[in-house]
């Protein structure tokens, strides 16, 4: 084999190496923004169930002391209507 031979099979397996690597960091960037827009996805949907739950616990609150009103009042009308039977008898 003479020198070229040599400088030519050196040439040839450098190019397919490079065409190797610059495939491989490619397909790399590519997984690694795939994954980063899945995460993304992933805190978005979670971000939205959690402002969904606040609204929900929120609305629960205002039942609850709309309810704790409710029940001081008819709290108040038992002890009228004890005092009135007490009153009776």
């Amino acid at each position: 084999m003479s020198t070229t031979d040599w400088q030519e099979i050196i040439g040839t397996i450098g190019i397919f190496s490079l065409i190797a690597i610059v495939i491989v960091v490619s397909i790399w960037q590519f997984a690694s923004t795939r994954r980063a827009k899945i995460v993304l996805a992933r805190e978005s949907e979670y971000r939205r169930i959690a402002d969904k739950s606040l609204l929900v616990q929120e609305s629960v609150e205002r039942h609850l002391a709309e309810l704790g009103g409710r029940v001081a009042e008819m709290q108040t009308r038992i002890q009228m209507l004890e005092r009135l039977l007490k009153e009776v008898e």
